[in-house]
């Protein structure tokens, strides 16, 4: 009889409190160090591997105390289950309560009622599955009828996204566990092309920064930044005042700062390198092409500039805008173009001559410099705009021009190093914004950042794109996404394109529709093994000391490897 009491009582705990909790790790060091038991949240009472489990909550639980995108492991008898909780209910065993709802300022009543005939349930979604092994995995199954579910702790986070080390990089804390950390694997994350969303004043220039940061202190890859706001380079003030501090300032020797406005960088007493000038005779058709949209060019005047760089060669630009008569007669009486064709792209066109950064005569090549600094200096390149960044087609204009010849070098460059990996350029990662208007469904088949996207990493090559916008982006580009950080959504176009493709897209609509304003987002794709939400890491003081101290390390690490290339006492060989 007394085993049988023995049993009952384990079968039937009085309280959450009395159940026995899963055996915590301790670590490996002399010392041991024994972590907090998980809290018990309830057990498995249904659901499935495509829709997710239901779980019912403990009555010791309050619903109030829990919130979506939190994890929660599942503790089955071969294996862990590492899960989000996806949804919360509210549940009754009768439906008469609702009818009849029974007085809960009663002390008694609240016992009686609470956890019993009134219960909460929680959705959540199988992620990963963890053997013996340690080993995350991909979920095949689920776990049995009234498995226990608890929160995850923090060596459950720890088994999954693993430590901060040469190729992870800390970029926040998962939601109520801000005592560990999530690490992005940076080497998966700069081979395939990166995706930031969110809109407008979510903190997409402060996630950048984090991520870019990241990219540049573990050195996976260098950046050519076209810096729409001058948000990245130097210092800036953000929306409560305060000043931040620009990549340059955290990395004075691995990013190098150029502009298009000197008037702009002088006054913000931003230092750069050399300003970047274009010559008309540069710019070809495919560029002007590429402001279809912004200029509201005709298929017409498209065709035109071909034919115009087909006879007056590459001086055509100039020739139009001069506008010289003799010149629109003989094209329009060699050629199929209309005089009115001619005269409308003229008209768009001279918008060219207000934009101080474009010239006439012949200028040096920013792209030879651009190049030298992105693969024999491995420094990344921050384009600042000023003034111009204000005009939209002068920002795409600039970035297609610029990263068309880029890219073209390193084609040669990857082709050349297949039979000596030693010409083999360093990882390069372009970052636009307002994404939207280069790859849009329109013109993205056209455009290099189109190509880009879905070469992957064939030639070394890959994107961050930063846009509020998202279902504005190609489907078959946005498909090529790799990692896709997003903060807070709130149309359902644009939530629909950021979970396009994503397993479990249906569990998480509901997470990243309540995200918060701010310093909040879910990270899915190549770069996790599983969806993530996260409180980002705040771009502040401790951040920047962070990265200061990361840095007097690895200079002295490299100094280190140079003595000992060099040879006993540090003297340089002559």
């Amino acid at each position: 009889m007394n085993n049988k009491k023995e049993n009952m009582a384990e079968w039937f705990p009085q309280s959450a409190n009395k159940q026995n909790s899963p055996k915590t790790k301790t670590s490996t060091s002399s010392n041991p160090v024994v972590s907090a038991p998980p809290t018990r949240l309830g057990v498995v009472v249904g659901g499935s591997l495509s829709k997710g489990l239901v779980v019912k909550l403990e009555s010791a639980q309050s619903v109030e105390n829990l919130a979506v995108g939190r994890y929660v492991v599942v503790h089955g008898a071969e294996k862990r289950f590492f899960c989000m909780l996806t949804d919360i209910e509210l549940n009754t065993t009768t439906p008469n309560i609702q009818n009849d709802p029974p007085n809960m300022q009663d002390d008694f009543l609240r016992a009686v009622y609470s956890g019993t005939i009134a219960y909460g349930t929680l959705y959540v979604a199988p992620m990963l599955s963890i053997d013996v092994d340690g080993a995350p995995k991909p979920v095949k199954t689920i776990p049995n009828h009234f498995t226990e579910v608890y929160n995850a702790s923090e060596q459950d986070v720890n088994d999954v996204f693993g430590q901060e080390d040469e190729r992870h990089f800390n970029i926040g804390a998962p939601l109520e566990l801000e005592q560990t950390q999530i690490n992005l694997d940076l080497k998966r994350l700069v081979e395939r092309s990166v995706g930031v969303f969110g809109k407008s004043g979510t903190g997409k220039s402060f996630l950048t920064r984090i991520l870019l940061s990241g990219v540049i202190a573990r050195q996976a890859a260098v950046n050519l930044i076209f810096d729409m706001h001058n948000d990245y380079g130097w210092q800036v003030t953000s929306e409560n005042g305060h000043s931040v501090k620009g990549l340059r300032q955290l990395f004075p020797d691995k990013v190098t700062i150029i502009t298009l406005d000197e008037e702009s960088s002088r006054r913000r007493d931003a230092p750069y390198d050399f300003s970047v000038k274009i010559a008309y005779a540069d710019i070809t058709p495919e560029d002007i092409a590429m402001l279809k949209g912004t200029m509201n060019l005709t298929d017409a005047m498209i065709d035109a500039c071909y034919t115009l760089q087909k006879r007056w060669g590459d001086n055509w630009i100039a020739r139009l805008l001069d506008g010289r008569v003799d010149d629109i007669d003989e094209i329009t009486e060699h050629t199929n173009v209309m005089a009115g064709t001619l005269a409308g792209l003229q008209r768009r066109l001279e918008r060219f001559e207000r934009w101080g950064f474009l010239s006439r005569e012949p200028v040096t090549d920013s792209v030879e410099k651009i190049i030298h600094f992105l693969t024999q200096q491995e420094r990344s390149v921050v384009l600042e705009f000023g003034r111009y960044g204000n005009a939209l087609d002068a920002y795409m204009l600039v970035a297609n021009y610029l990263s068309r010849r880029i890219h073209a070098e390193y084609v040669q460059r990857v082709e050349k190093s297949l039979g000596d990996s030693s010409l083999e350029p360093p990882q390069l990662m372009i970052v636009i914004e307002e994404a939207h208007k280069f790859l849009d469904p329109m013109v993205a088949d056209q455009t290099i950042f189109g190509i880009i996207a879905r070469e992957l990493r064939k030639y070394k090559v890959t994107l961050l794109v930063v846009d509020q916008r998202p279902s504005g982006i190609d489907e078959e580009v946005m498909s090529q996404i790799g990692t896709r950080v997003t903060a807070l959504l709130d149309n359902e176009r644009d939530i629909s394109a950021v979970l396009n493709g994503i397993n479990g897209a249906s569990s998480l609509r509901e997470v990243l529709a309540r995200l918060d304003t701010k310093q909040q987002a879910i990270i899915m794709g190549h770069a996790v093994p599983m969806p993530v939400v996260i409180k980002n890491r705040a771009y502040d003081e401790v951040f920047y000391s962070t990265i200061a101290i990361e840095r007097n390390r690895n200079v002295r690490e490299g100094g280190e490897d140079m003595r000992n290339t060099l040879g006993s006492g540090g003297k340089k060989r002559v």
